[in-house]
């Protein structure tokens, strides 16, 4: 059984300022530790509910945040950007049983942790089909476009009610609640065992009932936080501007919306 992961920071335990997610800051270096254990016990876990094979895209900043010498043998670490359309997501393929999520976060345009955003911090919201389009829903829908079901995420409560409200069977790890510019945190040791423990709980369940219907059609809306972003987006093939900020695109195909995304976030 072959499965994927995608790692993000801002839903580590227990993070709440950006200076904690970037190389060059003193606060990084505690939690991309405590990023790097929080996969190895993903691993853990999934091995134990009988994983072969596991592939990880380090999917957060320079993706050069994950170290591959304390996971398992069977592991393979998507590292850097190849700057494929599916950003977070690259190399998934139709040959995986299942995804999971790791250190995910609420999206743009709402208020459950205090690093919440969508892809980009040059945009002040996205809107897919009316509804904010956060990380977790952009790249399920990519899982789904490969029928991969999405069985398991951590990261903030925010984010893991919207995956239980899409994908009522899936195994969430709240790590940390966001309250204004501060979180609510559970103790790291706890954030371990219930990942590895819920790891191997979801590859234990049946699986297709993870799975992420696509819709049959994508309508989404960017509204950048600076005019002139919206203006240059213009310019893609099928994009129209609404008002100076915002830009909508509209597709039959999810990788359409995706190629687009690829040039103009």
């Amino acid at each position: 059984m072959k499965i994927y992961l995608s790692v993000d920071i801002e839903g580590i335990t227990g993070i709440c300022h950006w200076d904690e997610t970037e190389k060059n800051k003193p606060d990084y270096q505690y939690f991309v530790n405590q990023m790097n254990k929080e996969v190895k016990a993903v691993c853990e876990g999934v091995i134990k509910g009988g994983a072969t094979e596991i592939w990880i895209k380090d999917a957060h900043g320079s993706g050069r945040n994950l170290i591959l010498d304390p996971l398992p043998e069977n592991t393979y670490l998507i590292r850097e950007w190849s700057l494929h359309p599916y950003f977070m997501m690259q190399e998934i393929d139709d040959t995986f049983s299942a995804a999971m999520l790791i250190g995910y976060h609420s999206s743009c345009g709402t208020n459950t942790n205090p690093l919440a955003h969508s892809m980009s911090l040059k945009i002040h919201s996205m809107k897919i089909n009316g509804e904010y389009g956060s990380e977790f829903l952009l790249n399920s829908w990519i899982a789904s476009y490969h029928q991969v079901p999405v069985v398991l995420i951590s990261g903030d409560q925010g984010i893991c009610n919207q995956a239980q409200q899409l994908i009522p069977e899936i195994q969430t790890v709240a790590a940390e609640e966001g309250k204004g510019r501060s979180v609510i945190q559970q103790h790291p040791v706890k954030t371990l065992k219930s990942l590895q423990k819920k790891a191997e709980q979801a590859l234990k369940s049946d699986l297709k009932k993870c799975l992420l219907k696509l819709p049959s059609s994508f309508s989404i809306e960017i509204e950048y936080k600076n005019h002139a972003d919206a203006y240059r987006a213009s310019f893609y093939q099928g994009v129209k501007q609404l008002n100076a900020n915002t830009i909508v695109f509209e597709a039959t195909d999810y990788f359409e919306i995706l190629r687009m995304m690829l040039f103009v976030l």
